[in-house]
């Protein structure tokens, strides 16, 4: 299988689908909830594309270049933007629109969240638990365990931007647990299994030294696994954060208050 057969077939088509269904929720007068109108989703979902691009390119360069992971040169188109295949670019793309979309179609179907109690204990609670991850990766990275790097790295690089989500919203993404949820083990649970196939197909590799060496299905290796759900986390916490109001309302210096004017006042803690 090639990497453009992988993003057009597993990708591109659920795509298309979402966009549809978007389609038809407008017609039908299906919006998402009032308190979820801080900002333009399709923005939201812009600058997310934006944001996972800049932001992921160099840590996947590195993985390539230090042969974390690797590819079959004779499955990609063989156009590199420095050790990494185009393919992967626009996976970087295609992955956050297409987690984006169903996040927006599960906020159309399922009831909005509600505050939960103490709120500073949850994001204080959430944030350091996140921070604790984070530091047992840079120990297992300083420790130099080779089977654990692939690991070490992918929490190492995803958790500083997972603990500010968390710091910021910790408690609004509890609230709103049906959507946060509902897309990030659906999408998770997906793309996991179109990447099993896409290894078993030989398309890209998983270096064995720098993997535990634990599989899924037999074929999975359990940092993939990890992969998507840590990455798909991110996607859906920062779109989560972005639509509701009352993120907007705890930004310093009044820059929330055009978001929020005209919603109902939130009984959310500052």
């Amino acid at each position: 299988m090639t990497y453009g057969g992988f993003l057009w077939r597993y990708l591109v088509i659920p795509i298309l689908l979402l966009t549809v269904v978007t389609w038809y929720d407008a017609r039908r007068g299906r919006r998402l909830p009032a308190s979820l109108h801080a900002a333009r989703p399709a923005a939201v979902v812009g600058v997310l594309v934006v944001v996972a691009v800049a932001y992921t390119t160099p840590w996947d360069n590195y993985l390539v270049a230090t042969d974390v992971w690797s590819y079959d040169p004779a499955l990609v188109w063989g156009i590199t933007l420095g050790y990494v295949p185009l393919e992967e670019y626009f996976f970087f793309v295609l992955q956050t629109v297409m987690v984006g979309l169903w996040l927006l179609s599960l906020m159309r179907r399922l009831p909005p969240g509600v505050e939960v109690r103490r709120p500073r204990r949850v994001r204080a609670l959430a944030l350091g638990g996140a921070a604790a991850l984070w530091l047992l990766s840079v120990g297992l990275l300083a420790a130099n365990w080779q089977p654990a790097r692939y690991l070490a790295l992918l929490l190492a690089w995803a958790l500083p931007p997972m603990m500010l989500q968390l710091g910021v919203g910790a408690d609004i993404l509890l609230a709103h647990r049906a959507h946060v949820l509902g897309a990030i083990l659906s999408a998770t649970l997906y793309l996991s299994l179109v990447d099993a196939l896409a290894i078993d197909a030989g398309t890209w590799t998983i270096t064995p030294t720098n993997s535990l060496e634990v599989y899924v299905l037999g074929v999975l290796p359990v940092e993939e696994l990890i992969f998507f759900l840590i990455t798909n986390i991110l996607i859906v916490f920062g779109a989560q954060l972005a639509l509701a109001r009352v993120t907007w309302q705890r930004l310093p210096f009044g820059w929330g208050r055009r978001a929020s004017r005209g919603a109902a006042p939130s009984s959310y803690p500052d």
